[in-house]
């Protein structure tokens, strides 16, 4: 794929290059220090692989935390957090692959904890809550949004979030770009001094029927977004202007992260279904890779 393609054509899966396969339901894409690192999140467990490793990338198990694992980031001493759904906690992970509960959540939020981003200027983490039960059908509730300190205290930074999913603090900004999945728009924050939020506001109404679910923003401040029931990755600019796609029929599109050598590859997660009972028969998850102009920041 050259250089300006996407945008010009519609791209679809079949043009990318399978990374990680066999695995039920990948989620929290991150590059980190030349390795990709996902989820496994019906199994809890994260990994990190090699991309380039040819032969020898197998995945490396890095944690294993209870229940659901989704995102994850890391602090300012290089601990890695990870966003325990079910038990409604950030547990981080210690050098030797311990474990230990960063922030209990648990006690003021009775709906799955989601994805997390790490402020990298003050090491904050901002999390999103359900809001209520998705796999018990109950009937949809706006969710809430948490900042997490260093030490683990937290506080209500936002609620009234349609099912508030990734976040990013977009590059040479302090602004908050979160994913209403069931909203199906991005909706940006002020990030003040003390880690508040001010000024919501729209930041991109999507096409009808996108649900976004994870997404990573790119040198140039657009982001790249999963709609999970549609099975499409976006690359969309502030206003809601769709510039790129890339189509996965079939798929759910879950999770996407911009890394390689030169920041331009772009990891695309799939999977068949986000039901646990299915994904434990199928296994038929995967990330695979394809080539995009602007790169990661």
């Amino acid at each position: 794929m050259t250089a300006g393609m996407l945008g010009l054509v519609h791209i679809t899966l079949d043009s990318a290059t399978d990374v990680v396969t066999g695995i039920r339901f990948p989620e929290g894409n991150r590059w980190h220090e030349g390795r990709l690192w996902y989820s496994d999140m019906h199994t809890g467990q994260v990994f990190s692989i090699d991309p380039d490793g040819g032969t020898d990338a197998v995945p490396r198990l890095e944690a294993t935390v209870p229940g659901q694992s989704s995102g994850f980031g890391w602090l300012p001493d290089g601990r890695l957090i990870v966003s325990s759904m079910e038990s409604r906690t950030v547990v981080a992970v210690e050098a030797d692959g311990t474990t230990s509960v960063f922030a209990d959540l648990s006690s003021v939020e009775s709906s799955l904890v989601n994805d997390l981003v790490v402020d990298p200027e003050t090491g904050r983490t901002y999390i999103g809550a359900f809001g209520y039960d998705l796999y018990a059908g109950e009937e949809l509730r706006p969710g809430p949004l948490y900042v997490i300190e260093q030490d683990g205290s937290f506080r209500l930074a936002a609620e009234g979030l349609v099912f508030p999913n990734s976040a990013n603090v977009l590059p040479g900004t302090r602004t908050l770009v979160v994913s209403e999945t069931w909203g199906g728009k991005l909706t940006a924050y002020d990030i003040e001094p003390d880690g508040s939020l001010t000024g919501r506001r729209e930041w991109a109404a999507l096409p009808e029927g996108v649900t976004p679910d994870g997404s990573t923003v790119d040198a140039e401040g657009a982001i790249w977004v999963c709609s999970v029931d549609t099975g499409e990755f976006l690359r969309v600019v502030e206003g809601g202007e769709v510039t790129d796609r890339i189509d996965a029929p079939g798929r759910c599109a879950i999770d996407c992260a911009l890394g390689g050598e030169d920041g331009r590859t772009l990891y695309l997660a799939t999977a068949d279904s986000y039901d646990p009972a299915t994904t434990a028969r199928t296994h038929a998850g995967r990330i695979s890779a394809v080539r995009v102009p602007v790169p990661g920041h």
